[in-house]
């Protein structure tokens, strides 16, 4: 029997908020299965720098220092990969913001509301309208079973499934990216573009460490997890690899749920 190759050479892939957490693993991943990688990065120069460097530098895994709060910022970001690399086969739409502090409906700025939409789903527009002109451009395509012209992965959360009390912010954007997902689907599966979403749970990451580190919250989410205890970003990284291989060729609008059992929906 031959082995199974779970390769991604040749392929070249632009991940968001790839500078730590589950983003720099799966640059890591995605690295370590052949593709070139580009990612972004807002604040964590050296984290990214460092990052870049561990993977091969320049020449297969490029640090771009850009926001991603507008259609233009995603757009901008998609240009830089490309002029990178000289084209674009894989997206992963990692980046994200859930601010920390609970706000409830009646007390949340209006200021908090239109930043989280703006980072979580304005700049994912720009992102995947860029990636997917790119993606459509006439090009040569492998017959090997199950390849496809483009990969686009948009990171969710359990939260865009049952919402989240006094992070109703960020509910809604990541539910609209379920909602992506299964509409993009329909448009792009002919074109040979697969679209599905990765829901994580709760991540050990810096985003989620403070809630994790309360010993009161803290034991509340790990009990409402039945693997008994929070994901490693790596155990959300490797899906996301996993979804983007031809293997993974007849998935489309999957919403794949990463959370140790805790909402068991799609």
């Amino acid at each position: 029997m031959s082995e199974i190759a779970l390769s991604l050479q040749g392929k070249v892939a632009l991940i968001t908020g790839g500078s730590r957490g589950v983003g720099a693993e799966t640059v890591r991943l995605f690295h370590a299965a052949g593709a070139r990688v580009a990612f972004n990065y807002r604040q964590a120069r050296q984290p990214a720098q460092a990052l870049a460097a561990e993977c091969g530098g320049d020449a297969h895994c490029l640090a771009i220092e850009q926001e991603l709060s507008s259609p233009a910022d995603g757009r901008a970001l998609v240009a830089a990969a490309v002029a990178a690399f000289g084209q674009l086969d894989i997206l992963v739409v990692n980046h994200g913001v859930w601010p920390a502090a609970d706000a409830p409906i009646a007390e949340m700025p209006e200021a908090q509301w239109r930043r989280t939409l703006a980072v979580n789903l304005d700049s994912v527009f720009g992102l995947v309208q860029a990636a997917v002109a790119e993606m459509c451009a006439p090009r040569a395509v492998t017959s090997e079973p199950g390849a496809a012209a483009g990969h686009i992965v948009l990171i969710s959360s359990t939260a865009g499934q049952r919402g989240e009390a006094f992070h109703a912010d960020y509910a809604v954007t990541k539910g609209a990216l379920i909602s992506l997902t299964k509409s993009l689907s329909s448009e792009l599966a002919p074109k040979g573009i697969r679209v599905n979403c990765v829901a994580p749970g709760w991540v050990a990451t810096d985003m989620s460490a403070a809630a994790l580190a309360d010993p009161d919250r803290g034991a509340r989410i790990v009990a409402g997890i039945p693997v008994g205890r929070v994901a490693s970003p790596r155990e959300i990284a490797g899906p996301v690899l996993f979804l983007c291989m031809p293997l993974a060729g007849f998935i489309s609008g999957e919403v794949l749920n990463v959370n140790g059992g805790a909402v068991l929906a799609g």
